[in-house]
């Protein structure tokens, strides 16, 4: 009777987005004044902002812009639970949402929040890194603390995290609420398979420990789900100890079920290499000389003698971590590892860096393009799961029919082993055990009418959605986004009453990341 009486507590009606993102929706300034007043009067360790917010209202994607009526720079959890429980006590009479925004790297406004309540999560430092050394290895830190500080802090006592995102400037409370996964996803997992505990101001701006052992449920609503249930505070992250070099290999393919098959192969044998990866070529001249800058052929007379001009190709990229007395046999390690595989020869690339160098490469191109003023563009990224058994019909129809270059930017695939990941979670993968990550990373020029601006790549995005849209491949949104209720419950499927209940549970008003548009905030019912 209580899950049926706060059932009428959700308006379960999906928030509605305007299709023209750009556009914020108006509020009347009484609303913006009560609010103004009434948050100006709270007290807080930290401070709230009312003016040049505009920034929290921004993202990486560069496509929703939605002002918030304030920011909350935390500097203790406490202020994140009074703010949360302050807006919670005001009961469903109260339009007022809260938004978790981590380093700003969303894609389509899911840590915006229409004139409610931005919280600055990289204000917020909870202690200074606690480490902890032994037969399971971990360290405690802040949600706000950004994975690349993470990583640095961690190689100073020889220890690292065992699972990345493919960019490190990215907060853990961030990447925690969606997944976070790279190319060492097959072997460890993403990266909420390796936390040991969260602490957590869930809807209600109640301070929370959870575990597998202490509030189990708690801990896999919040790992991977999107903000909805809790605001993460602080992380556990599982640490191994760290190499300290890299040896980074690519190779090309220009069959697609063989590279398929190299990469499944790799990702299943017992010793393999330490992170599997791989991207999409389509009609790109000059591949290998732009590779030169950071790899070396292995037999650079045939390299010279190969060309990518016109062709579809893929693209393996493997890594080898290492320590420098392993060097003596490393080598013989990877060979005999690429022995097995069916790649063009000419176009074996190999680097070898540090393992820092390694981890944080997309950092230097980030570096380039903020200094040609190329960083701050729109980017309307695509990340898709499709299961194994359904990834060849749909590169047929993609990579064939619908994606006519990868000029705009890198379209990843690679196949990930679900068998080794937490069971439990709020994250939705296809049912099969191995699945591709396949990720569109476009990026718009300004006022571009061509292939490369906006339009087009939207209208490329649709029709690749369409055609996942069938029941029976089974494809899934990696970073979902939709625009309707259904959507939603299509996406969750049978985990859906599962993410309801906990929604009802956790956060009944509705009140947390209301950027993803799931739930609207509550407004009909008051709460016993």
């Amino acid at each position: 009777m209580l899950v049926f009486f706060l059932g009428f507590m959700i308006n379960r009606e999906h928030l509605c987005s305007s299709n023209h993102p750009f556009v914020t929706p108006i509020v009347p300034h009484t609303i913006q004044s009560i609010t103004h007043s009434s948050l100006a009067k709270m007290t807080f360790e930290g401070k709230i902002y009312f003016k040049n917010i505009d920034y929290a209202a921004k993202d990486f994607g560069n496509r929703y812009h939605l002002m918030p009526s304030a920011v909350l720079h935390p500097k203790s959890v406490s202020d994140i639970s009074t703010i949360v429980k302050y807006i919670f006590d005001l009961g469903p009479s109260s339009e007022l949402t809260v938004a978790a925004r981590g380093h700003g790297h969303s894609l389509l406004g899911q840590a915006q929040a229409h004139q409610g309540i931005v919280i600055n999560m990289e204000s917020l430092r909870v202690s200074e890194m606690s480490f902890h050394t032994g037969k399971h290895s971990y360290v405690d830190v802040s949600a706000g603390e950004l994975w690349i500080n993470i990583l640095h802090e961690s190689l100073k006592r020889g220890l690292a995290p065992k699972s990345w995102t493919d960019y490190l400037h990215l907060t853990v409370g961030g990447t925690l609420s969606n997944a976070g996964i790279s190319g060492q996803a097959f072997k460890h997992g993403p990266q909420i398979n390796n936390v040991y505990q969260l602490q957590v101001v869930t809807g209600r701006g109640e301070v929370a420990t959870c575990s597998e052992e202490e509030n189990t449920d708690l801990f896999h609503a919040v790992l991977g789900g999107l903000g909805q249930f809790g605001i993460i505070t602080q992380a556990r992250i599982a640490l191994e100890p760290a190499p300290k070099m890299v040896k980074w290999i690519r190779a090309l393919y220009s069959d697609f079920s063989t590279f398929t098959n190299d990469q499944e192969h790799l990702i299943s044998s017992a010793n393999s290499f330490d992170y599997i990866e791989g991207f999409v070529i389509i009609n790109r001249t000059g591949l290998l000389n732009n590779w030169r800058l950071s790899f070396n052929p292995k037999d650079p007379v045939q390299a010279n003698q190969f060309t990518s001009e016109g062709k579809i190709l893929f693209c393996l990229e493997v890594a080898k971590y290492y320590n420098p007395e392993e060097s003596n046999h490393i080598d013989e390690e990877i060979d005999a590892l690429l022995s097995e595989l069916s790649y063009i020869q000419s176009t074996l690339f190999l680097s070898e860096v540090s393992y820092v160098d390694f981890l944080d490469r997309v950092h230097v191109s980030e570096i380039k393009l903020r200094e040609k003023g190329l960083w701050d563009v729109t980017h309307p990224w695509l990340n898709l799961l499709i299961p194994r058994s359904k990834i060849h019909e749909f590169a047929q129809e993609v990579f064939r029919n619908i994606l006519k270059d990868t000029s705009n930017g890198p379209v990843l695939i690679y196949p990930v082993n679900k068998s080794r990941w937490k069971y439990g979670t709020s994250l939705i993968t296809p049912e099969e055990d191995v699945f591709y990550l396949v990720a569109f990373l476009s990026s718009a020029i300004p006022s571009s009418t061509g292939k490369d601006g906006l339009e087009h790549i939207l209208t490329q995005n649709n029709k690749i959605l369409n055609f996942c849209g069938r029941p029976h491949l089974g494809i899934k949104q990696y970073l979902p986004h939709y625009s309707s209720l259904e959507e939603w419950k299509a996406h969750f499927g049978a985990h859906w009453e599962v993410f309801h209940r906990r929604k009802l549970t956790y956060d009944p008003l509705a009140i947390l990341a209301p950027g993803q548009r799931i739930f609207r905030r509550t407004t009909a019912f008051g709460l016993q």
